[in-house]
């Protein structure tokens, strides 16, 4: 590895992509101004999951107008996180960012975080100070899931951050000894640990087009990722709350012998036992759903399918 270091480039730029060939041309035309005035060699490596429009088309035009440009096909669509995982395992930089290619995360902030690398950082991630063009809810939905993930998980996850980061080899090859089926790239990243620092920035509108990623259920993935894959915590709180829940039950089944017995007027009826049932039926489906997750979790990982497959690698050579 140590010999890739040496001819491998100065910067690694990995970019997942899917459906969006009118953002290919104004990410470039940035993202190629920011690495020549930081006066780096350089590599841009798009992790294109196979798409409709004429995305490919377009990145291959590209390369024949810059070497420095790459591209990753894969056989399917395998999703953003592992796109993402790939750029990284593949890539030859000393040091790689991943950003996405709608221009929310500027390329005007690499320059920033790469510097600060210098300070003895193995990891400098970017934190979203504001987030433009994101409704009111997905806000929430993204603070309560950071909440909560760092409340349960045993591995803390900055808030207010995505996969936009950059981080040096000596990561890069941590996070390739990682064999875990689902690429939580944030959560991967704080797992591997070293020193690792955040820089601010005000988050962009989506440049065109609209996101490919479902925006509630999308985060909901993530914070699930977040917790299921980095804490066993929740299924001791399902033992909790199932000891409590049959506590209940017991109690409430003294509190009727004992009104048996004392000739006390029983409240009973159809409401009582409905309220009942449902209360103590969704219990049971919250803690088997919570059961599968992680039951799904072993199957996926005890299969060991690959986490992409690569159909065809362009200007690697």
């Amino acid at each position: 590895m140590s010999e890739m270091m040496g001819e491998g480039p100065d910067l690694s730029v990995v970019v997942p992509v899917y459906k969006e060939e009118r953002n290919v041309r104004p990410f470039l035309d940035r993202v190629e101004r920011v690495m020549v005035g930081m006066g780096v060699q350089y590599e841009v490596i798009f992790c294109l999951d196979p798409s409709p429009d004429r995305t490919e088309e377009v990145i291959q035009k590209e390369i024949e107008r810059n070497a420095s440009i790459k591209l990753v096909v894969f056989s399917r669509r395998f999703g953003q996180p592992s796109a993402s995982m790939a750029g990284i395992f593949l890539c030859r930089g000393k040091v790689c960012v991943v950003i996405d290619v709608d221009l929310q995360d500027p390329p005007e902030l690499i320059p920033v975080m790469y510097s600060k690398l210098q300070g003895g950082y193995e990891v400098v991630y970017a934190e979203r100070r504001l987030r433009k063009g994101e409704a009111f809810v997905k806000r929430m939905v993204s603070w309560l899931g950071y909440s909560l993930i760092n409340q349960l998980s045993e591995v803390k996850i900055p808030r207010n951050t995505g996969d936009f980061r950059v981080m040096t080899r000596r990561v890069i090859e941590e996070l390739r000894r990682l064999n875990e089926s689902h690429g939580f790239l944030r959560g991967l990243v704080a797992y591997v640990g070293f020193r690792q620092a955040g820089v601010e920035y005000d988050r962009d509108k989506r440049y065109q087009g609209k996101g490919n990623y479902n925006r509630y259920l999308g985060s909901l993935t993530i914070g699930m990722n977040g917790i299921v894959s980095f804490s066993s915590r929740p299924l001791q709180i399902m033992a909790v709350v199932g000891g409590l829940v049959a506590g209940c039950s017991f109690l409430i089944g003294l509190w009727y012998v004992f009104q048996k017995l004392t000739g006390m007027s029983i409240a009973t009826g159809l409401p009582t036992m409905v309220l009942l049932v449902s209360f103590f039926a969704g219990t049971q489906l919250l803690c088997l759903g919570l059961l599968g997750e992680y039951i799904g979790r072993i199957y996926d990982e005890v299969k060991r399918r690959p986490k992409f497959i690569v159909d065809r690698k362009v200007n690697f050579d």
